[in-house]
Parts: C-alpha cells; sequence; structure tokens
C-alpha cells in the first residue's frame, strides 16, 4: 500500500489527486490552508484520508505536519509538491509577486529538500513536482509565475542529478500541465485546450506509475513545450 503526502490538497488537482489515489486504497496525508475542505476531503474517503491544515511557506510548521503524517501513514512512499498559486490582480505588484514566490517557490524548495532527505535515508522514494507548461514562457503579465514555474522544473532536474550521487532509488517527475479547469484558473478568459481536472489527474498518475521525468499534460501540450523551445527570444518579446 503506498502512502502518499499531497500538499494544495484542498481544491483542483490537489484535491482530485487525493481523491484518486485514496479511491486505489492508498493512504494520503493531505495538506492545505483550508481546513473546512481537508474535513469535506476527508468525509468523502474516510478510512484512506488523513490530513493537517498549513502555511506552507511556514517552514517549521509544514516540516512539523509533514513528519506528522508520516507518522500516522505508517511511513512515506511519494510526496506530491502540488501547493501553488498564481498572480493575484487585487494585490499591490510586490506583494502578489512576493507571495508567488514564497509559495511556488521557497515552499516547494523547502518540500523537496525535506522529501529528499528523508527518502535518502530510507532508501528509496518518488518526489512529484507541479510545474507547467509556463515553465517554457516568460510573460510580461504574469512574470513571477512563469519564473516561479521554470524554477520548480529547473530545481527538479538538479535534484535529478542528486539522485545519481548517492545510493538510494528515488524518482522525479515533472508534471507539466497546460489549462486544466480548477478555481484558479475559472476566470481565464484565454484558455484552449482545456482539460477537465478529472482527466488531467488520470493523465498525472499514469506519468507517476510510469515513474516519467517530465510528463505533459494532457499529451498534446508537449508540443508547445516543443514549439516554445524554438521560437527565438525577440519574438516572445513582441508577444
Amino acid at each position: 500500500m503506498k502512502r502518499i503526502l499531497i500538499t494544495g490538497a484542498t481544491s483542483g488537482i490537489g484535491r482530485e489527486l487525493a481523491l484518486q489515489y485514496a479511491k486505489r486504497g492508498y493512504k494520503i496525508g493531505a495538506l492545505g490552508r483550508r481546513e473546512d475542505r481537508l474535513v469535506e476531503l476527508k468525509n468523502e474517503v474516510p478510512d484512506c484520508i488523513h490530513y493537517r491544515a498549513i502555511d506552507v511557506t511556514d517552514y517549521e510548521q509544514a516540516r512539523a505536519a509533514y513528519l506528522e503524517l508520516i507518522e500516522e501513514l505508517g511511513g512515506m512512499d511519494m510526496i506530491i509538491l502540488n501547493a501553488g498559486v498564481g498572480r493575484d490582480k487585487t494585490l499591490p505588484t510586490w506583494k502578489s509577486d512576493h507571495t508567488v514566490i514564497e509559495v511556488n517557490v521557497t515552499a516547494f524548495a523547502h518540500g523537496c529538500h525535506f522529501a529528499f532527505d528523508y527518502f535518502r535515508k530510507q532508501g528509496y522514494g518518488h518526489i512529484v513536482g507541479m510545474s507547467s507548461i509556463a515553465s517554457h514562457l516568460a510573460s510580461h503579465r504574469s512574470a513571477a509565475y512563469t519564473a516561479s514555474k521554470h524554477f520548480i522544473s529547473n530545481y527538479m532536474t538538479g535534484y535529478r542529478q542528486k539522485v545519481k550521487r548517492v545510493q538510494a532509488d528515488i524518482t522525479i517527475t515533472d508534471l507539466k500541465p497546460g489549462f486544466v479547469w480548477s478555481e484558479m484558473t475559472e476566470h481565464n478568459p484565454n484558455m484552449f485546450w482545456v482539460a477537465s481536472t478529472e482527466k488531467a489527474v488520470r493523465q498525472m498518475i499514469k506519468a507517476i506509475d510510469g515513474k516519467r521525468r517530465i510528463a505533459y499534460i494532457t499529451k498534446r501540450w508537449a508540443l508547445i513545450g516543443w514549439f516554445a523551445r524554438l521560437v527565438p527570444q525577440f519574438v516572445w518579446d513582441r508577444i
């Protein structure tokens, strides 16, 4: 029986990941800010869900919650670092950017560092990071967000190199979703190739089961990733 910690499990992709894995009979440690949402999640699959309400940017609290859930689950085989935020147009620019950097960059790095250290000592494990197709892009509209997703992908590449230098069987999977229907994207009028949360998560789980290094969700977004790498910078600067 696999034991999985999932951050950002109160809505969208994180919640659906917790549900689909729990329905497989896996034990889930769900983490998120909104305790009422976590209680609702547990009520759906009560025998499989354990939870902690935390702010992932409170690093001492996050570490304590990780350890408590690991003890409750009887161990940890995988962590899915899904917690993330987009640009908040209601906040002043720096406050919005600072929040994105704290959650998407620093909290992600903290979770990845914790998991790697735990799995290195254990001898095996699987770290999954939620990047984005945006990791291939830069945008004047959301500079901090696109940069944060590039950080996640690049950071996981570095950790994949670290794995080769330790005596442990650790897999690092970088998930790169395109547009997926969620609370964070529902007001975006410019989306295309939009996948339902259920379909996107099914493909994510298949990629995780296959221990993929990188997986585009849905698969067609690999075309955009390939195209983005070919377009010269001066073209992006005019868009």
